[in-house]
């Protein structure tokens, strides 16, 4: 498949889910391959992208020292991403920003009031692989 950023395999990959079990149950942070579904990419330059969690909710994925992007094509992709995963609160201005980039309605990013305590991977590569 096509990739982004390191050259990347798919070997040793595991499903985003096994992350969240790891994280939830106190590991602090992981460093490895994920493989996810993207839900959404950033509208304005593929700066980020969500993550399908399989539970409702969903991961953040930046990419290191913005080193590359994806494009707004990957939506709806499967991709295995090599990077650090752990879980963060992100704040209320950020959680604007992203709702912003994603070209929300003022209502949405209005709305938004809370910090949310939420998956974040900074991804070193990224391969699309369906």
């Amino acid at each position: 498949g096509e990739w982004y950023g390191e050259k990347i395999t798919a070997i040793g990959a595991v499903p985003i889910s096994d992350a969240v079990a790891k994280l939830n149950g106190g590991t602090e942070e992981l460093d490895g391959k994920i493989k996810a579904k993207i839900v959404e990419v950033c509208e304005k330059k593929g700066c980020w992208v969500k993550l399908d969690l399989g539970n409702g909710e969903t991961a953040t994925v930046k990419m290191k020292d913005y080193g590359f992007f994806l494009p707004l094509a990957a939506k709806g992709k499967t991709v295995v991403i090599d990077g650090e995963v752990k879980m963060k609160t992100t704040s209320v201005a950020e959680l604007k920003h992203y709702a912003e980039d994603a070209k929300k309605s003022k209502e949405e990013i209005d709305a938004i009031k809370e910090p949310k305590k939420e998956l974040r991977v900074m991804a070193k590569g990224i391969l699309i692989v369906e």
